[in-house]
């Protein structure tokens, strides 16, 4: 089995090692990660620059693209007529849970995984600051997890995103869906030495809602890891239907026969 091994945090953080030790006592690893932090990259690809790669050890190379780019190269390049079997994506460092999904480079490195056809997971360690508290249980849970995984058949176009709480034994987890949690919307104002203003934008978490079921309850309520299956398909099948009765002013819809 071969899995490939990527983040948002850069090749050097603790996350990934953590990760790729434990997945290498059950398959052949290869890693491949930013040169340095790439956090809320979201799904972004470099298009309209050339990118590098460099070796940093065997079956371990940095690129100074995104999380996605990291995956494409690897998949497409460094990994071609090798593909991998699984993707892993982590640990990594603070939450990727409800709205999170949408920014982070973590989940975005297992879409581009997924739209690539290879099974690909998310893990993440719900903690704040420079504290490694529970990556070791957190490791001990992606190699259980994955190596579970590699019995089973993800279907196509589905990712998994884990998310593992402080204090967490590693052991008990929950198959969730996606919740919600509000954040500041603050933008910070100042001014440089040149007089010129910039701005620092988002905000810290304040809470997440109490939804049944959710990533967030799961984590924050109840202590136990967030299993939470993602689809690429962001069609809303009970919305289309619905608007199969709208009509705008000026225009003609055109329904399938």
């Amino acid at each position: 089995m071969r899995i490939l091994v990527t983040n948002d945090d850069g090749v050097r953080s603790p996350g990934i090692r953590a990760l790729a030790e434990a997945l290498s006592t059950i398959a052949e690893v290869w890693i491949v990660a930013p040169d340095r932090e790439r956090s809320a990259a979201s799904h972004s690809i470099s298009l309209h620059r050339p990118l590098r790669i460099s070796k940093v050890d065997e079956r371990v190379f940095s690129t100074d693209g995104t999380p996605s780019d990291c995956v494409y190269l690897a998949v497409n390049h460094l990994l071609q007529g090798n593909r991998p079997d699984f993707l892993a994506s982590g640990i990594n460092h603070g939450p990727n849970l409800a709205d999170d999904i949408t920014y982070s480079g973590t989940v975005a490195a297992a879409l581009e995984g997924t739209m690539l056809g290879i099974p690909s997971v998310a893990f993440s360690l719900c903690l704040r600051g420079r504290s490694t508290e529970g990556m070791a249980a957190s490791a001990q849970f992606a190699r259980s997890f994955m190596a579970g995984l590699a019995q089973r058949h993800l279907a196509p176009g589905i990712l998994l995103n884990v998310n593992v709480p402080v204090g967490s034994d590693g052991a008990s987890y929950r198959v969730t869906r996606q919740g919600k949690r509000a954040y500041g919307n603050e933008v910070i104002e100042r001014t440089d030495p040149r007089g010129r203003r910039y701005y620092w934008v988002g905000g810290d978490e304040l809470a997440h809602e109490n939804i049944p079921g959710s990533d967030a309850n799961a984590v924050y309520d109840e202590g136990v890891i967030s299993v939470t299956p993602l689809h690429l398909n962001m069609t809303s099948d009970a919305t289309r239907e619905e608007m199969a009765s709208w009509q705008f002013p000026g225009t003609a819809r055109r329904d399938h026969e």
